[in-house]
């Protein structure tokens, strides 16, 4: 397998964060890089989209909701 280019960045977290990972990974075996990583990578292919987007159904509720309302919309204008 071919090594993966790596960073070294220094990091300034909470500690009780950093004591909760150093327990999860002891638990698990695994490291606290390996962690920090997967909750990196998780964080930008699914937390990083999702909140740029809005769901279809949230915009043709908004929508409905504009039109709806557009003449009090208009005389609070006003």
């Amino acid at each position: 397998m071919a090594k993966t280019a790596r960073r070294k960045p220094g990091l300034a977290i909470k500690a009780s964060l950093y004591d909760a990972l150093s327990k999860l990974a002891k638990k698990n075996g695994q490291t606290r890089s390996f962690l920090l990583e997967k909750a990196l990578e998780h964080y930008l292919q699914v937390v990083v989209p999702s909140e740029s987007t809005v769901r279809p159904q949230v915009m043709e509720h908004f929508r409905r909701s504009v039109d709806k309302n557009r003449e009090l919309h208009r005389l609070l204008a006003r």
